[in-house]
């Protein structure tokens, strides 16, 4: 069973910064992390920062210049630098993994914005 961990999730106020990690369990060396989502109150799971090939990368318009997607293949970790932070950030953040041919999610951590 592949296990993605998202780690760095908390409450922080307008303009501050946080860094989430995300990493895969140690038994599956070869899965690919690709990219940060978030999900707020009763909505669907939308992308927010993804590795669009092996080094590139793509933001979604309302995070590009805050928000800043990288890994370290060698420790089967990703991450997602948040600055600036807007209470529209609110959200739980999850990322995904490919293994297989098959999508894999973390359980979640929640980003709260406010003052």
């Amino acid at each position: 069973q592949v296990q993605l961990a998202e780690f760095g999730g908390g409450l922080v106020q307008p303009g501050g910064s946080l860094r989430l990690s995300c990493e895969a369990s140690e038994s599956f060396p070869g899965i690919s992390l690709r990219g940060w989502y978030r999900r707020t109150s009763g909505n669907a799971r939308d992308w927010v920062a993804i590795f669009s090939t092996s080094e590139d990368t793509n933001y979604v318009d309302s995070v590009k210049g805050r928000f800043s997607i990288s890994r370290d293949n060698a420790k089967n970790t990703m991450y997602l630098q948040m600055n600036n932070l807007k209470p529209e950030d609110t959200a739980v953040y999850y990322c995904q993994g490919w293994l297989n041919g098959m999508v894999y999610w973390g359980q979640g951590t929640q980003v709260t914005v406010s003052s």
